[in-house]
Order: C-alpha cells, then structure tokens, then sequence
C-alpha cells in the first residue's frame, strides 16, 4: 500500500479543528496511540496500541525529506506480525505517546497530532489507489496544505521516532 505523507508543527490546534470543519472533513475520532518503533535493518516497524482497539504493526519505508513524500507501508495483524518478523522480541528503538484527532477529507486523513515531549503537528496522509493515483495523492495533499496554512509551521521531514530519538540523545549526552 502507498500513500502521499506530509507533516508541519501546528499553531493553534483550535482553529485547525474549525479549518477541518469548513472544509467539510468528517471527524472520525480522536484518541490515544503508543508506537512502539525496533530496530530492524531497513524502513521502520512500530507496534501501534490505541486503547480498544486491536494491536497492529506498521511497517513503512519513505523518504526524509520535508516535501510531501510517497511512503509504502503494509499494516499487519499480531500474529501476522510474528509470522512476518519472527517470535523472538525485537529490540525496541523508540516510544512515542500521542494523542490524535482523526479527520477525513475525501481519500486523505488528516491527524491533529500532540505528541508527548514534542508539540503539537499536523500531518496529512492520502491514500493511493486506483481510483485515486499519486498524482491526485500530491494534489489534495497540496491543496490541504494551502487550506491550513495558517496553522502550518515548520514542515518536518522526519518521523516522530526520528524527533524523540534525537530528544534522548541529547537527554543521554547531558547525563554525567
């Protein structure tokens, strides 16, 4: 599966709420999540835990870069988890805590994101299919950006992971 991703620090959650609403996104709820990210040799593997709902694992592989990117991923069961990556515990990386506010706008997602530790983003996700190729996945994630623009900060061209690794880094490297 692939979808078309960019990601910006938010301003002002609130009227980021009402930008949703005058678009006309359908709000689909809003929730906690953990992400548990490994180590593994290439992309990035995170167990996703959202209290209700079943475990999934997520693997992705994109680009970093601060520009709307294409990101292939395929989302797995727990037993097709351990079928596809093995029984044994694989070593944990990061974890990020964030509380997200699910919308939806024709085949794009956008999440209201306040991540622990880190702020406050917005991050749009659309979704590629045939009825919906990556061009129209560029476009209406081009024209959600122009939308919300005035709730986009700085655009980020990395993962949360990425951000609280770098965050624990520099926690460790002030340890004496």
């Amino acid at each position: 599966m692939h979808n078309v991703e960019f990601k910006a620090e938010l301003r002002d959650l609130n009227l980021a709420r009402s930008l949703c609403g005058v678009l006309g996104a359908r709000k689909i709820l809003d929730f906690d999540q953990t992400d548990t990210y490994f180590r593994v040799a290439s992309g990035r593997l995170k167990k996703r835990e959202t209290p209700g709902e079943p475990t999934e694992y997520v693997y992705y592989d994109r680009a970093n870069r601060a520009t709307a990117k294409l990101s292939h991923f395929m989302i797995y069961s727990e037993e097709q988890a351990l079928e596809r990556f093995g029984r044994e515990p694989l070593p944990v990386w990061v974890v990020v805590r964030k509380h997200r506010d699910l919308w939806m706008h024709g085949h794009t997602r956008i999440h209201l994101d306040q991540v622990e530790k880190l702020g406050m983003f917005i991050e749009f996700e659309s979704l590629v299919s045939r009825d919906h190729n990556i061009t129209k996945g560029h476009e209406a994630v081009a024209a959600l950006r122009e939308h919300f623009s005035p709730v986009i900060g700085e655009t980020i061209d990395c993962s949360y992971s990425d951000m609280v690794a770098r965050d624990e880094d520099y926690k460790a490297e002030l340890r004496p």
